[in-house]
């Protein structure tokens, strides 16, 4: 093992690879390694857009500001996005190449094995060191010979393996044992520790079980991470934040949970703001009250207004905001606000045409090339309580494949991705990340204060414009601090340096 990476792979989906991942990041970092992440292909609806255009999936992108490098495609090569329970638009280096069914795709895994090499061959290439994320398990043994991101790709960087098992959901020693044993004996070999993650509790108490593991599968116990409460954004919709109402302010913010939502990563700054309680809206009963509702972003347009529809969501939707209530719509959730949904060349939906909400005087039309770009936005002042703050630029990226035709009714309170109506309380924009640096979060929270008739000003503008590069910072540190303590980072050392 040539010491030029380290490979975490888990026992199961959800044990919190991808955390532990950002963790080493960062604490390379810290002790002046120049350090990138790498996993060769990510299921996930929440991507990103690097600087080239290109859409990867947000994990990496997590991971790579850990590490303090700009995100790049081969941190990620290829990104399978769920589009139906049975097809994924796979993604490669950045391109979607096609939508595939999973025994499609299974039998075209083979042909993206040297694509997955080379692309880490390179990346490889310009740091010191790669922390490699598997997905799943290891030991999912019907899978294993199309297998492009577990074994495989541990031999093909010569990588050691750290094996994750999650502690908290029960039943860890079954299966980290249970995952050691279903692997070939030059697997095993590569498996040089084991990580109990999640813990809970006062650790001497699983001293007796750690050593029994590690005389059952003779591989060493290296670490018991606790339970931590650092923020990090997640990898995809099976986060619990989907289910969880955050923050204790005075403004209810309710976003529409959809079947197919994605970038919902866009509003962990808005939950951040102290005036704010954030929660998901599954149910028609889940918007009453809300003051702010957000319609996020969608992998599938149509078929998700479909889906609300038929969840009899739509009517408070459009009655909230016909009273005056503040809705946001973001990227999918934009277009929903159309009057109608175009889609002739089945990009999205087998449906060619659907009826929007038709809160805003425009119309989308869905084509096959899609828009990947890092883009900013201006505010206009075209809306009265948004005013203050013309001029103001919102960075963020864009990824979509509709095209808006605008009517005469329409407004533009952000140029040039942004629309709302004339009463300025439907507003629109297909600007990923638009609330991260706070401004329009705060001003969000200020005017919906206004129309309950509460003081404007419950809070002072530095508590309230809270920046996610700040907080993301402070959360890796944090992050990093905690698993620094838990972990034996001179065995880590030792492992990478192939000892």
């Amino acid at each position: 093992m040539r010491g030029k990476s380290i490979m975490l792979q888990g026992t199961g989906s959800s044990v919190g690879k991808s955390m532990l991942c950002a963790a080493l990041c960062r604490i390379f970092r810290e002790d002046g390694l120049r350090v990138a992440p790498f996993k060769s292909q990510n299921m996930a609806l929440n991507s990103f857009a690097t600087k080239e255009g290109l859409e990867m999936g947000r994990a990496q992108v997590t991971q790579a500001q850990a590490a303090g490098v700009e995100p790049s495609v081969e941190m990620n090569p290829i990104l399978l996005k769920p589009t139906s329970d049975k097809k994924s638009q796979v993604i490669c280096l950045g391109k979607p190449i096609g939508n595939m069914g999973a025994v499609e795709y299974h039998n075209y895994k083979p042909n993206l094995r040297k694509l997955v090499k080379d692309t880490y061959d390179s990346l490889e290439s310009k740091y010191d060191v790669v922390v490699i994320e598997g997905a799943g398990s290891p030991a999912e043994i019907n899978l294993k010979d199309g297998d492009l991101v577990n074994m495989w790709m541990a031999e093909a960087a010569d990588a050691p393996v750290l094996l994750v098992g999650d502690i908290d959901r029960g039943g860890v020693f079954a299966s980290l044992y249970g995952t050691v044993m279903l692997l070939e004996p030059q697997e095993r070999a590569r498996i040089r520790g084991m990580i109990v993650n999640k813990f809970r509790g006062d650790v001497r108490i699983l001293e007796p079980g750690l050593r029994m593991i590690e005389e059952k599968v003779g591989i060493p116990v290296i670490g018991v991470v606790p339970w931590t409460d650092a923020d990090i954004e997640d990898e995809d919709s099976v986060s619990e934040r989907l289910t969880a109402v955050s923050g204790t302010g005075e403004i209810t913010v309710a976003v529409v949970r959809l079947k197919h939502i994605s970038n919902f990563t866009d509003f962990q700054a808005l939950s951040l703001h102290p005036g704010v309680t954030l929660k998901y809206a599954l149910r028609p009963g889940d918007l009453e009250g809300a003051d702010v509702v957000i319609l996020p972003g969608t992998k599938n347009t149509i078929d998700d207004l479909i889906d609300l529809r038929n969840r009899n969501m739509l009517a408070p939707i459009v009655r909230h905001a016909r009273s005056g209530g503040l809705l946001v719509g973001v990227c999918g959730g934009y277009q929903m606000l159309g009057q109608t949904l175009r889609d002739p060349h089945g990009v999205e939906s087998a449906a060619p045409q659907v009826a929007g909400l038709g809160l805003l005087d425009m119309d989308v039309t869905f084509e096959p090339e899609k828009r990947t770009v890092q883009a900013e936005g201006t505010l206009t002042g075209a809306v009265d309580w948004l005013a203050p703050l013309a001029g103001a630029r919102i960075e963020g990226y864009e990824i979509h494949s509709g095209v808006n035709t605008f009517g005469e009714g329409v407004r533009f309170w952000m140029n040039p991705a942004g629309a709302c109506n004339a009463g300025g309380n439907v507003l629109g924009t297909y600007l990923h990340g638009l609330f991260d640096d706070g401004v329009l979060a705060d001003a969000l929270v200020r005017r919906a204060r206004r129309l309950r008739g509460l003081p404007e000003n419950p809070v002072s503008a530095e508590q309230a414009a809270v920046s996610m590069a700040a907080y993301r910072e402070e959360q890796f540190d944090k992050l990093a601090k905690a698993v620094r303590q838990s972990l034996d980072m001179d065995r880590v050392y030792a492992i990478l340096r192939g000892e």
